[in-house]
């Protein structure tokens, strides 16, 4: 990885890792909001499970997930998968990512290291999935092995949400990996310049619409996320497939 560095524009502050690429964002008035809208919508494990136990990131970004959910989920214990120790220093200190407390866990590691760890197996509830380079061409990670470790990982109930920000063949590429780790795969559609956001259910959920569109109002007055546009998004993926 290159060099860590920062840029700030109109009272929002970005990551990169010494490229143009932004990393992750933070609103300097509003450091725990969720700035960018796919990092937004990576929470829509939130309309299945809104009482998770563990909550665990491959990623770490700017934190801005794992300062979320650190903040809005008082119930669950909260880790963050991080390689580079430089960008961990760096959402401390820049991001204000807390320091770790009995809830909050943020571990220096490689993530297919963390997933393939026998203590790590089917203890989480939530994975969120965010694994880019420098260069942020494709995820780190594409492979049906790393989506059956992602799988692995989870308890039978759990959710995985994944950042696709790729090309439109390697969308597919993953897709493809998912669904043969995972019971059911749904996404929603395209924001900014790529960024498609997965949801992998290691069991097939029965879906109420209804009922997520009540968690959607829940999710917007309690958190002001956007949550109606993803049951939106996953409502017209239903009806495309």
């Amino acid at each position: 990885m290159q060099e860590v560095t920062l840029t700030e524009a109109d009272g929002v502050r970005n990551l990169h890792f010494g490229t143009h690429w932004v990393q992750g964002s933070m609103r300097l008035a509003d450091p725990d909001a969720i700035e960018l809208e796919y990092v937004q919508q990576m929470m829509m494990w939130a309309l299945f499970d809104p009482l998770p136990g563990r909550i665990v990131q491959l990623g770490l970004g700017a934190g801005a997930l794992t300062k979320f959910c650190h903040r809005h989920f008082p119930g669950a214990t909260v880790t963050a998968v991080e390689l580079h120790r430089a960008v961990i220093d760096t959402c401390r200190s820049a991001f204000a990512l807390p320091p770790d407390d009995a809830r909050l866990d943020v571990v220096e590691r490689d993530a297919m290291a963390f997933l393939m760890d026998a203590a790590n197996r089917g203890a989480a509830d939530v994975l969120q999935v965010d694994l880019y380079d420098a260069e942020a061409r494709a995820p780190v990670f594409q492979s049906a092995g790393f989506y059956q470790a992602c799988a692995d990982c989870l308890a039978p109930g759990g959710m995985m949400t994944v950042n696709l920000f790729c090309d439109p063949p390697y969308h597919g590429k993953n897709l493809e990996a998912m669904g043969l780790a995972f019971e059911a795969v749904a996404w929603l559609p395209e924001v900014h310049d790529g960024n498609v956001v997965a949801i992998a259910f290691k069991r097939a959920p029965v879906v109420d619409f209804s009922a997520l569109y009540e968690r959607a109002a829940q999710i917007r007055g309690a958190w002001g996320l956007p949550a109606q546009s993803w049951v939106d998004g996953l409502q017209s993926w239903m009806q495309q497939t």
